[in-house]
């Protein structure tokens, strides 16, 4: 009795399995025709820009809906109502996919009778209220699809009338909870200045390889560079301590130096730095708090005049009660005692600090203090992007009441040897690229001559609602820098991480194809590995991008 209790029981799980497995996948597509020549259709995924002229896109969406095909309504006229009402055109009997904002006290938002609520909540569009889908039936033939009442609404798909739609509730978050909305590359209405064309479907280096010995937490940024047919690799080694918890990883730290061939398979060669893991014994800046307790963000640059290689880093003091523990950031600069190129690999020399918390700091430098560096040419003179992080409102907050904000500015120099002086015309922090978190940005030239900037777009996870994929800027001359395009790679390389993190690099190989090494993370484990992908540059893109930022 006892068994065959468990045997019915064992039946209706795998009954209940398949039931909840058929109504998460995809539903059958129908096709059809946009009448409205102005309207174009995308496809239904996420990162899909689903309005003309904005920048909304789908950040969270249900499997039912997964690849269907959408139109791209412009978002002004539908929203106010001006709009020429959408025409389609079917081959047989179908129901239409409607999203409706669910926001009752703006009129902005349509509220639609007479259709079929087949999920609530079922999809999460930046800067947006939520979304309930419904399904309109539509028999063969040419219709006017306009849902009751004033405001905006989103086509999300067609399938067929026979297609049989499940009801649930997918419980995705409002997407007013993602603001400001971001551009995509590939999504928006703009051409792609990069496509994403491949890479490794899996970290390059990983917990267990050869040179990952007694490093606890993996890898956080840092720099790559290409000398001859080498590749050189400066991460920040979250080395950590085996019986300590895995926050505490971004203390003792190590700047490791890698070598590679293909940018893949990577030996590692020696430490460049270490950190001594000691904890402060005072809450502000106070020099008997040991100032290199963490080491982190290494940039090394070739001095041509010099004929030595620069390396520009970061050292925190470290609390270990406030958060954040790593306070106070202040850049050291070091230089390779073995002159010419092939110097990259060291020994080097600490030459002094280059930029700290003093006077001249500003409140959105915050807490964190200058937290990375990194210094470009731009005409006869030097600019270096400096970074701050946890933002007092003012100095009365200092040192413990911080907010949240991931800022940058830029510095100046007439050599990279310095002084370096913060730029003080109010341009600083640069909130065109992103208005509150850049991090990590490494500066190149295209081959127009235009900067570009990559960096950190911020992640998705711990109670962060941001892009979650590298970002590039551009600037055509290196002071004034455009609105962030975000990089989502994982449209070609499989997408081994949960929360993405820093790009290395953005290295030129010839036939406008670039590699990326970056850091990311996986958080079924502690250790944070690398990966790489490859982009192709759109050289007529670029170009256009030069024309209209001059």
């Amino acid at each position: 009795m006892i068994q065959k209790s468990k045997h019915i029981y064992c039946l209706f799980l795998v009954f209940v399995g398949f039931s909840v497995l058929a109504q998460n996948t995809s539903w059958q597509a129908a096709p059809f025709e946009v009448v409205n020549s102005n309207c174009k259709t995308f496809k239904t995924t996420q990162y899909a820009h689903v309005f003309s002229g904005s920048k909304h896109n789908i950040v969270r969406i249900a499997p039912e809906l997964q690849g269907l095909t959408g139109v791209e309504l412009p978002l002004e006229s539908y929203k106010n109502g001006t709009n020429t009402p959408l025409k389609l055109k079917f081959r047989e009997p179908v129901q239409v996919l409607i999203g409706v904002f669910q926001e009752k006290d703006n009129a902005d938002y349509r509220q639609l009778n007479n259709a079929k609520l087949v999920l609530e909540n079922g999809l999460t569009i930046t800067g947006l209220p939520p979304v309930n889908v419904y399904a309109i039936s539509y028999s063969k033939g040419t219709h006017i699809i306009n849902p009751e009442g004033k405001g905006l609404f989103v086509i999300l798909g067609v399938v067929k009338a026979s297609e049989k739609l499940v009801s649930r509730n997918a419980e995705f978050p409002d997407g007013k909870l993602w603001n400001p909305t971001f551009i995509v590359e590939g999504f928006s209405d703009e051409k792609p200045l990069f496509e994403v064309i491949g890479g490794e479907n899996k970290p390059v280096i990983d917990e267990g390889f050869s040179g990952t010995e007694g490093i606890q937490g993996g890898f956080e940024g840092g720099r790559v560079v290409k000398v001859g047919d080498t590749y050189h690799m400066f991460p920040t080694e979250r080395a950590g301590e085996v019986g300590v918890e895995m926050y505490y990883d971004r203390v003792k730290t190590k700047i490791g130096h890698w070598t590679s061939k293909d940018a893949i398979h990577w030996k590692r060669e020696s430490t460049i730095l270490q950190a001594s893991g000691t904890y402060a014994i005072t809450e502000d800046d106070n020099p008997m708090n040991d100032r290199r307790a963490a080491i982190w963000s290494y940039m090394p640059v070739f001095n041509e005049k010099a004929n030595k290689w620069y390396g520009y880093y970061l050292a925190y003091t470290v609390h270990k009660e406030i958060q954040p523990n790593h306070s106070f950031g202040r850049i050291w600069r070091c230089e390779s005692t073995i002159e010419g190129i092939n110097g990259i690999a060291g020994p080097y020399k600490d030459t002094g600090i280059i930029i700290e918390p003093g006077l001249d700091s500003e409140p959105w430098e915050g807490r964190q203090g200058v937290a990375s560096f990194f210094p470009y040419k731009v005409g006869d003179k030097y600019l270096g992007f400096y970074s701050g992080a946890f933002p007092f409102q003012s100095w009365a907050d200092y040192p413990k009441k911080s907010g949240k904000g991931w800022f940058v500015g830029l510095a100046e120099s007439n050599s990279l040897e310095g002084p370096w002086s913060r730029i003080k015309d109010g341009s600083n922090p640069i909130k065109s690229m992103h208005p509150f978190f850049v991090e990590n940005p490494i500066v190149s030239q295209l081959p127009n001559g235009l900067y570009i900037a990559v960096f950190d777009g911020g992640p998705d996870g711990w109670g962060h609602h941001l892009p979650n994929m590298m970002a590039y800027s551009l600037s055509a001359d290196g002071k004034n820098w455009s609105e962030a395009h975000y990089l989502p790679i994982e449209t070609k390389v499989n997408k081994w991480w949960d929360i993405m993190r820093t790009p290395l690099c953005l290295i030129p190989e010839g036939n406008d194809v670039y590699t990326i090494v970056y850091n990311a993370i996986d958080l079924k484990k502690r250790f944070h590995p690398t990966g790489m992908v490859k982009l192709k540059l759109n050289k007529e893109v670029m170009e256009s991008r030069l024309k209209e930022l001059k």
